[in-house]
């Protein structure tokens, strides 16, 4: 099947009209060493449909989904069960179409969704308002340091050692293209505290993660409490949404903007995303938060109905009065997490984070029995940070090998020669026992 719709009649139109008498001659104002002599080596020539399926499935059998056996990898994406029930709500067609509410008036539903997720996040978070969502944490992150630099009037922004290299690169990558300095602190399993080190009377804001990329739960409430001293404001980063089912939130820690991902709940690894970004502010922060805010009102007859209350993007207002170039929000991911919260409830989500914690209890235990191991992480949700005798991307290979993903080592995200020795493995609800035992006895035999 062709999916070229010009005929050769269209295309010689069009080059009439153009005043070109062949495609060739189209292209005669294109340098000769700009041009293709021939088709592209290394690709191959055109197949039917059948032939590219074959080639395609043969490609995807040799991934290993998370499911195929003992895994063990977090650090900022992670395994956990979502329900059947998500996935059919997701793929309503009055859902899956959808793109975003540019006529609120005619999109109620997808606003009513996008408000019951605001306040969700909300919620979950223990802030005031939540935005409709971000691309993803790392962005939520990065959008966080420029708002408390509007808010502020200062141009400096400084994260803990302990945020997720990720985020912190898209921080430098948004933050310094605006002339903002970043200082990001050397990367500490229980380096939070550190912050307030680093506070200074030009500081915009610290930013601060718990638990942090090292699985570390931090109380940042003193963190908080420099910050506003000093007029500067603190971001409270969070990668594993589940763990606010039972750790404290942002809101409680006293931080002014928190910035996480919502992956965890009612989305699947997917290999990679897409996910969904949690973003959240106190109130009288609100009119400077990025992206779109949903809102509830009543029309003409008194009914409830739902409006786009705050969208701050270049789009909708003057170029240089916008907040943000964020042009979209993850609609269907933010779909996913408010149906997966709404089977949850509070309880389920406390349930489900002691579930968690449990696991990676379980785990650490089974770890720390194997001669050689150190668990260094002191404080931990799902997630921590152990030492190995042996280099760390070895152990992982050789556990790969009998066919375990034993979590993801430290010196992928940091510099080389940065904790070599050091693994960062997480444990959810979807961990067996039977995983943690085989994870145990791999380690046992590979150092």
């Amino acid at each position: 099947m062709r999916y070229l719709p010009l005929t050769p009649e269209d295309r010689a139109a069009m080059l009439q009209r153009i005043g070109a008498s062949s495609v060739d001659a189209f292209y005669d104002g294109v340098p000769a060493e700009a041009r293709l002599p021939g088709p592209i080596e290394g690709l191959p020539d055109h197949q039917g449909e059948l032939a590219v399926e074959r080639h395609l499935s043969n490609l995807a059998i040799r991934n290993r989904t998370a499911g195929e056996g003992p895994f063990f990898v977090g650090c900022g994406a992670y395994k956990h069960h979502v329900p059947a029930t998500v996935d059919h709500i997701i793929q309503r067609s009055e859902f899956l179409t959808t793109y975003t509410p540019y006529q609120p008036e005619i999109a109620q539903g997808t606003l009513q969704s996008l408000f019951e997720f605001q306040t969700q996040v909300a919620e979950l978070t223990a802030m005031d308002v939540a935005n409709a969502s971000m691309y993803d944490g790392s962005t939520s992150c990065a959008e966080a340091a420029l708002m408390a630099c509007r808010v502020t009037k200062r141009r400096r922004v400084v994260l803990s050692g302990g945020v997720h290299p990720h985020y912190v690169a898209a921080t430098k990558t948004l933050c310094e293209a605006q002339g903002i300095e970043v200082v990001a602190l050397p990367a500490a399993i229980d380096g939070e505290a550190a912050l307030i080190e680093a506070l200074s009377d030009d500081t915009a804001c610290l930013i601060g993660q718990s638990p942090n990329v090292f699985g570390t739960v931090s109380d940042l409430s003193p963190v908080a409490e420099a910050a506003h001293d000093k007029g500067a404001l603190l971001v409270s980063v969070f990668t594993e949404a589940v763990s606010l089912g039972m750790v404290p939130p942002p809101g409680e820690m006293g931080a002014d903007i928190a910035a996480g991902e919502g992956q965890s709940i009612g989305n699947a690894l997917n290999f990679g995303g897409p996910y969904v970004g949690l973003f959240a502010a106190t109130q009288k922060l609100m009119r400077q938060m990025p992206g779109r805010l949903c809102g509830e009102t009543v029309d003409a007859d008194g009914d409830r109905g739902y409006v786009l209350t705050l969208s701050t993007r270049e789009q909708h207002i003057r170029r240089d009065k916008a907040t943000s170039n964020i042009c979209t929000n993850s609609g269907l991911c933010a779909l996913a997490f408010t149906a997966h919260m709404t089977l949850l409830g509070g309880a389920g989500l406390t349930r489900l984070a002691e579930l968690n914690h449990e696991a990676a209890g379980s785990l650490a235990e089974a770890l720390e029995s194997v001669p050689g191991v150190e668990i260094l992480t002191p404080r931990f949700f799902n997630e921590f940070a152990f030492r190995t005798p042996v280099n760390a991307e070895a152990v992982l290979a050789m556990l790969e090998e009998r066919g375990i993903l034993g979590g993801v080592r430290a010196s992928r995200l940091l510099p080389a020669g940065v904790m070599d020795d050091v693994i960062i493995a997480a444990a959810t609800e979807c961990t067996q026992e039977a995983d943690i035992a085989a994870y145990a006895d791999g380690l046992r035999e590979v150092v």
